[in-house]
């Protein structure tokens, strides 16, 4: 699976607790819709260390790299380099 696949099932599965794609947009806040907590966060942070090999520097883990499907693809590309 792609990127964007990955990050999506995940947060579907982990968080939205459905495999119904149209429950979530790629541009969707995780923060403001509430589909993630300071908790879920921390989460993310591990799912993405773990499945796409990137160390997540504490600084980094900002709304900017990890509010939205888009912006966390954004962010591992980035860090992928």
């Amino acid at each position: 699976a792609g990127l964007e696949q990955q990050i999506r099932g995940y947060i579907l599965e982990n968080f939205l607790y459905t495999s119904d794609e149209a429950r979530l947009r790629n541009t969707d806040s995780f923060l403001e819709e509430g589909i993630l907590d300071s908790t879920g966060i921390l989460e993310l942070l591990m799912f993405v260390e773990e499945t796409f090999g990137v160390e997540v520097e504490d600084e980094e883990v900002v709304p900017d790299n990890f509010d939205s499907v888009e912006r966390l693809m954004q962010y591992i590309q980035t860090k992928r380099g």
